[in-house]
This record gives C-alpha cells, sequence and structure tokens, in this order.
C-alpha cells in the first residue's frame, strides 16, 4: 500500500495523487486530503486516518510513502511514529518555518480557495513536528527538481546525501517535473518491499 501525502496548498484529489495511481496500479495509493496549512490538524488528521487503516488490516502490509513538499515534512514526522517500509520524499519542505516566513500574509489553497494567513504563529507552530537531520529513518529515497523555485534543493541534498538514496534532475519546478521519470522507481522500491 501507497500513502501519498501532498503539499501545503494542494489535496488527496489532484493531480499527483492520480498519476500516481494511474502509473502504480495495481498497487492501492491512498492519497488523503489533510489541511496541510494548520500543522496541528494536519498532524491529528493524518494521524487519525493512518490509525483507521492500520486497525482496518489483519496482517501487516508493506507501506511505501510518498510525499511532497508540506507532506514530505509531515511524512517525516509521521514516520517516527508509524510502521514506514520505504519514505519517499519529493521536493522536501525539512525547514516549513523558514520557507514560509517568506510567504507572510493572507494567501488560499489552490485545492479548495480556503484563504488562511501565514503568521508567526502558523510558522511556529511548523516546528512542533521537526525531525532532528540526524534521526533514525526507514530507508529512503529523495527525489528533487534543481529548478525548484521555492525550496533550495541543495538543502534537502545535505541532509541525506550520506543516507538515502538521492535523485536529483536538471531544471524543473516545484511541483516536480520529473514525476514520470521517478514513477517506475517508486514502483520498483514497493515491490522490493515484499
Amino acid at each position: 500500500m501507497i500513502l501519498y501525502l501532498h503539499g501545503l496548498n494542494s489535496s488527496g484529489a489532484l493531480l499527483k495523487a492520480a498519476q500516481l495511481r494511474a502509473a502504480l496500479g495495481p498497487i492501492e495509493v491512498l492519497s488523503p486530503s489533510y489541511p496541510a496549512h494548520r500543522p496541528q490538524a494536519a498532524v491529528a488528521a493524518l494521524t487519525a486516518f493512518l490509525q483507521r487503516r492500520l486497525g482496518e488490516h489483519s496482517r501487516p502490509e508493506p507501506w511505501l510513502w510518498v510525499g511532497s513538499s508540506m507532506g514530505a515534512f509531515y511524512g517525516r514526522y509521521l514516520a517516527q511514529r508509524f510502521a514506514v517500509r520505504h519514505l519517499v520524499l519529493i521536493n522536501p519542505a525539512l525547514r516549513p518555518w523558514e520557507l514560509l516566513a517568506a510567504y507572510r500574509g493572507e494567501t488560499f489553497t489552490t485545492a479548495s480557495g480556503e484563504r488562511y494567513l501565514v503568521d508567526g504563529a502558523l510558522i511556529e507552530a511548523t516546528r512542533l513536528y521537526a525531525v532532528e537531520e540526524s534521526a533514525p529513518e526507514p530507508p529512503t529515497t529523495l527525489f528533487l527538481d534543481q529548478g525548484d523555485e521555492v525550496i533550495d534543493w541543495r538543502i534537502a541534498e545535505a541532509i541525506y546525501r550520506d543516507r538515502a538514496r538521492v535523485l536529483s534532475f536538471p531544471g524543473g519546478d516545484h511541483a516536480f517535473a520529473h514525476l514520470a521519470r521517478a514513477l517506475p522507481i517508486i514502483r520498483d522500491t514497493y515491490w522490493a518491499l515484499g
């Protein structure tokens, strides 16, 4: 089973989740929508979702998580609390408190149009879910677009260089233009979990 965690202003029903489903069938791809722009509510919603899903299965399944941007941030945090066999991070927001400072003010989610305020309280709330950069993690694959206009790809590359499979692509963007190249790798990684 694959769990896809969307980014800050997205949802589990948008393009990337659909592309994962189309390319990875017959593997079940779960892509819950959650309020990624509200850290406490996001973690609570994802925790409840995972607890429900884990309770539905009598035998453990090989879980692979794919997190994009803020979804990667929440995925890292939740991987410390739930059994994950492999973590895939796409253009991860590893230090959102640094990123969000440039976006202070009112904004909205592109998925639902919900307006919200990026302020000091929201920025500081992300720190509650930070994972130490040296903390143990499940086996990890990192996909980076070097042309990411939102997050400096070199931060994640430096953190994961010696502890994960790192694949970085010239060009691209924050939406991750190289998803088509990543999909076979994600599929093969999942099947290798047995």
